[in-house]
Order: structure tokens, then C-alpha cells, then sequence
């Protein structure tokens, strides 16, 4: 099991480390708060490299930043402007029914309950977790991406192959100081250093920490 030490190291370097990297783009856009916004550039993100999703998200509120406003545009207008991120289409048509059920169920205010949040369509545990963190500043929560969940791995944190199960796992092992920070350092990272193919090992701030680098870098092992 990984101990608390290890843990430690890796996360102050992480966020020692951060300054040198581009913020993600989700992170700029919760900093202003706004969970409406937090929800739909998350939903924007999913399966969409950051520079895209950045693009498509002031594009899109450029033309509406409520669900009034939002709900007032076409299914075929809302596509149009965040193509190309990933399944435009579909979300186009989650985002209108999402507005909508904001409109008539919720006072045009995006509820401030995980669970809720999970029964609306498009919305899963990562885009749940982010508006929870972000945009209402709860504890208790940690948001899981394709970083997140592959470089736990790759550290020798967990074992796990999903999301959800890493997340969990996580929950066991990583203290709650670092919850808020973990989403946004390990996005950073793992686009930067980590990166799903090529890691960049021989660099990588937190190479002894790691038991990838280790076992598979250093012995010139399949690269996974």
C-alpha cells in the first residue's frame, strides 16, 4: 500500500509544478463561480481535447449564458457552435434538455445535490463531482478524468480500471486536503508529463515516486 509520505511528495511537487503548465480549460471557466456555466463546459469537455472545449465554451456563450437564454437557441445552433467537440450533436440535444428541466424544475438554478445531478441525461459521477467542487465549493468530493484515473495507476497509488472504482479507492488513501486540487493537478499533469502515450518519464518531477517509471521505464519494458 502507498504510503502517506509518497502521497505527500507527489502532491506538493504537483503543485509546485503547476505554474509551468497551461491552466485546463475548466478550471479558468469555474473560477468565475458560475455552476450553469461549470455544468455545460464540463459536458462540453468530455471526449474533447482542452483547447477545443475552451474555443466551443465562448463560442456557445457568446450566443447564451443562461438556460433561458441557452433554451431559446435550436438544437442545430448550440451544435453548431461547439463543433467539433466530441459528439456535438448528442450534446447539443442534451444541453437544450438540460436548460429545460433547469427552467421548469429547478428555478433556472443548477441543484446543488450530487444525486440530482445524476438523473440529469449527459451527466455522470466526473461531471457531478467538478460542479459539486467547483462550482458550489463542497468537500467530499473527487473528480475523476482519464488523467485521474491513469496516473494513480501508473504511480503505484491504486489498482483499479475504471473511474468510479479509482475514485473510490482514492477516497481510502488520498487525505482531504488535497481533494479540490487532485482534479486540476492531474488533468495538468497528465497532459503535460504523463500523457497517455509517450509519458514523458526521463523529465517527469515525480519519476522516483513512481512505480511506472520504475518497473516499466527504467527496464525498457511494453510501454502501457
Amino acid at each position: 500500500m502507498v504510503s502517506p509520505e509518497n502521497i505527500q511528495a507527489v502532491m506538493k511537487i504537483l503543485k509546485r509544478e503547476a505554474p509551468k503548465f497551461v491552466t485546463p480549460a475548466l478550471t479558468k471557466i469555474a473560477r468565475h463561480k458560475d455552476p450553469f456555466k461549470v455544468l455545460i463546459s464540463c459536458i462540453l469537455s468530455l471526449r474533447t481535447k482542452d483547447e477545443v472545449t475552451a474555443e466551443a465554451a465562448r463560442r456557445l456563450y457568446s450566443l447564451a449564458k443562461t438556460p433561458e437564454e441557452m433554451s431559446n437557441l435550436s438544437v442545430r445552433k448550440i451544435a453548431k457552435a461547439i463543433y467539433p467537440v466530441g459528439f456535438y450533436k448528442t450534446k447539443a440535444k442534451r444541453i437544450k434538455e438540460i436548460c429545460s428541466r433547469l427552467i421548469n424544475e429547478f428555478n433556472s438554478k443548477v441543484p446543488s445535490d450530487f444525486d440530482v445531478l445524476l438523473t440529469f441525461k449527459g451527466v455522470g459521477r466526473k461531471t457531478a463531482n467538478i460542479v459539486m467542487i467547483y462550482a458550489f465549493g463542497k468537500r467530499g468530493y473527487i473528480a475523476i478524468d482519464t488523467h485521474c484515473n491513469r496516473i494513480p495507476n501508473r504511480l503505484g497509488w491504486v489498482n483499479t480500471k475504471t473511474p468510479e472504482k479509482t475514485e473510490e479507492a482514492l477516497k481510502k488513501i488520498l487525505p482531504k486536503r488535497y481533494w479540490k486540487d487532485f482534479n486540476n493537478l492531474f488533468v495538468q499533469f497528465g497532459q503535460n508529463i504523463c500523457r497517455p502515450v509517450g509519458p514523458k518519464c526521463s523529465i517527469c518531477p515525480v519519476n522516483r515516486y513512481c512505480k511506472y517509471y520504475k518497473e516499466v521505464y527504467l527496464t525498457g519494458k511494453k510501454v502501457i
